[in-house]
């Protein structure tokens, strides 16, 4: 395992009050790919575009959904000096939620929101701290070897995960070393007691807690504490919602958030070791990433969630992740 290390902050971080640009909104780029012709390892991802999730290795390989992710390099001899957003792959079932937007037997997969969060938050990080980003990011099957090498492991949607013996095994180990598991954007009191299952297997002998904002997460750079007053203010709705709020032109309309039963209460769950440290990190009913994968999509999304929220909170998790 790639020891967690500290990681130099850029000065304060501006006092954690850095603001960010909205970048201008670039053309989605077309559908490829025909999902009934193509062998079964080929998954349809949320932009339609097409991914192979046996042998995918990067965010790069996949064109972006939304409007555009950004490029970067880092300076010689700095290639492997960075962060890396590391984004699992697992089987999914078909989804059992009454939910009016996530129909029943509608497949959820480790794909949703990817590559546009991936890339858009490390893009974000190098520009907020001295913390240098992979510009390319990673994906990674649960058994493959190269897991170890990357201590920060992103999960979206496990709420109908799969876990093969062989992953459970892979996983534990992972995390017993010292990795680290998030999760975010998955919802109600289905998916959260089908991951729970799952997490099981993996520490049958541990039970997640509820994490509060006093923990130090929340004010290690950006004081969220102080900023959102309660863990609600964390529920991020996905843009659907947002948009759909707002069609009769009310800019203070309820968010209405209906992912299925219990989809209403904001919660942050975490498995701990005997030291008190993350090993699992869980945003249950907020769709945190969302902000940074279509934050150029809505001026008004971005400047409430995208720029408030969403990324100050990446920027926390990394930091305290892997330092902790």
């Amino acid at each position: 395992m790639r020891p967690r290390r500290p990681l130099a902050l850029l000065g304060a971080l501006l006092a954690a009050g850095a603001l960010l640009a909205q970048p201008a909104p670039r053309p989605r780029p077309a559908p490829s790919g025909n999902e009934a012709e193509a062998p079964s390892s080929w998954v349809r991802t949320e932009g339609s575009g097409m991914v192979d999730e046996a042998n995918v290795r990067t965010a790069r390989e996949v064109d972006s959904h939304s409007t555009g992710t950004p490029n970067w390099t880092n300076p010689p001899g700095f290639e492997k000096d960075v962060f890396t957003f590391a984004r699992s792959v697992f089987k999914a079932g078909p989804t059992t939620s009454p939910s009016p937007v996530f129909h029943r037997g509608r497949s959820i997969g480790w794909w949703v929101d990817f590559p546009d969060a991936d890339l858009n938050l490390s893009y974000r990080l190098q520009q907020l701290t001295s913390i240098r980003a992979d510009p390319d990011g990673r994906v990674l099957r649960l058994t493959e070897p190269e897991l170890n090498d990357y201590p920060f492991l992103y999960m979206t949607h496990p709420g109908y995960m799969q876990l093969r013996d062989t992953e459970v095994a892979s996983l534990r180990k992972y995390l017993l070393a010292g990795g680290v598991i998030v999760v975010i954007d998955f919802w109600n009191s289905i998916e959260l007691a089908g991951f729970t299952a799952q997490m099981k297997r993996v520490l049958p002998e541990r039970s997640f807690t509820d994490l509060t904002l006093e923990h130090p997460l929340f004010t290690c750079v950006y004081d969220l504490k102080s900023q959102l007053k309660n863990l609600q203010a964390l529920q991020v709705p996905t843009m659907q919602f947002w948009n759909r709020a707002r069609r009769d032109g009310n800019p203070n309309a309820p968010l209405q958030i209906d992912r299925g039963p219990d989809s209403d209460k904001m919660a942050v769950k975490a498995i701990l070791d005997d030291r008190g440290n993350i090993m699992v990190i869980a945003f249950h009913n907020s769709d945190i990433s969302d902000g940074w994968e279509r934050e150029g999509e809505n001026a008004d999304y971005f400047a409430v969630f995208s720029e408030k929220i969403c990324y100050p909170l990446g920027v926390n998790l990394v930091f305290y992740l892997m330092t902790h």
